[in-house]
C-alpha cells in the first residue's frame, strides 16, 4: 500500500482557512434565507399586515408585474446617477485632499470650515441647489457629491498626514520634491485607506441619489419609492427598497474586487 501524503502546515492552513471562508458564506445565506422565510411566514399567518410590510412574494410579484423596459428605465437612471455622483466626488476629493497636503498653511486654515461643512445637513441645501443647477439630473449628481466630497476629503486627507515623516525626511534628503513624494510614497502608501474610502462613498453615494430623488425626479427608484408611499402601494415601496438593497451590494462587490486587484501589489 502506498502511504498517504501527510500535508504540509502551510496546506493545513490553507484547508482550515478555505473551511472558514466556505462557513461564513453558508451563515450568511442562512441568516438571509432564514430572514425571508420568516417574514413569508409571517405575512401568510397574517401575523404581521402584509398590506403594511408585504412580503417577500409580494415583492416578486411587483416586480414581475412592472414592464420590464419601465423598471430597467428607473434602475438605469439612478445607477447612472450614483455612478456619476460617485466618480465625482471620489475624484474631486481626492485632489482636493492632495492639494491640503500639498499647502499644509492652506490645511490649518480650512480645516475649521471642512468640519462644519461635514457636519452640516446637506438635505438643508435640496432648494438652493436646485435653484442653483436646475431641477433635474444635475440636482441630484449635485446632492449626491456634496454628501460624499467632504468625508472623501477628511478621509483621504488623514491617510496622506499618517504617511511616515521619517520615510518622507529621507526622500527629502535624497532630493525628492513634492511630486515625487507624493507619487512615490504618499500614494502607494495611501491605497489601503484609498479602498476605505470608496467602500464609504459606495453608501453614501446611495444615500445622496435617494434623497436627491426625493426632492426632485420624475424616475428612478426614489421617485418610485415616493410614488408608491402617497397612493399606498407599499409593495411598489418595498420592492424598489429591494432593487436598491441588491445594487448597493453589487456596486460594494466591484469595490472589494478593486481592492483586491491592488492587494497584490501593496
Amino acid at each position: 500500500m502506498k502511504n498517504k501524503e501527510i500535508p504540509s502546515p502551510r496546506g493545513r492552513y490553507l484547508k482550515k482557512l478555505r473551511l472558514e471562508k466556505a462557513r461564513i458564506l453558508i451563515a450568511r445565506i442562512a441568516i438571509l434565507a432564514a430572514f425571508f422565510g420568516l417574514w413569508e411566514l409571517l405575512a401568510s399567518t397574517k401575523v404581521i399586515d402584509d398590506f403594511i410590510t408585504s412580503s417577500p412574494s409580494r415583492i416578486i410579484k411587483t416586480l414581475g408585474s412592472l414592464a420590464g423596459a419601465d423598471i430597467a428605465r428607473h434602475v438605469g437612471i439612478t445607477v447612472l446617477e450614483c455612478v456619476c455622483g460617485f466618480l465625482i466626488a471620489t475624484a474631486a476629493g481626492t485632489l482636493i485632499a492632495v492639494a491640503l497636503w500639498r499647502f499644509d498653511a492652506l490645511r490649518r486654515v480650512l480645516e475649521p470650515y471642512i468640519v462644519v461643512l461635514n457636519a452640516l445637513p446637506k438635505i438643508a441645501l435640496g432648494p438652493l441647489i436646485i435653484i442653483w443647477v436646475g431641477a433635474g439630473y444635475s440636482a441630484i449628481i449635485t446632492m449626491t457629491v456634496l454628501i460624499c466630497i467632504i468625508v472623501t476629503v477628511i478621509s483621504v486627507l488623514s491617510g496622506f498626514t499618517d504617511c511616515d515623516g521619517g520615510k518622507i525626511l529621507l526622500m527629502r534628503s535624497m532630493g525628492a520634491n513634492r511630486l515625487q513624494i507624493l507619487t512615490k510614497l504618499v500614494l502607494p502608501r495611501s491605497v489601503p485607506n484609498l479602498i476605505s474610502v470608496l467602500k464609504i462613498n459606495v453608501g453614501l453615494s446611495w444615500v445622496g441619489v435617494i434623497m436627491g430623488e426625493y426632492l426632485v425626479s420624475s424616475a428612478g427608484l426614489g421617485y418610485l419609492i415616493i410614488y408608491g408611499g402617497q397612493v399606498f402601494k407599499l409593495d411598489l415601496v418595498m420592492a424598489s427598497t429591494a432593487v436598491l438593497c441588491c445594487l448597493a451590494a453589487l456596486m460594494y462587490a466591484c469595490v472589494a474586487l478593486l481592492e483586491r486587484f491592488f492587494t497584490r501589489f501593496y
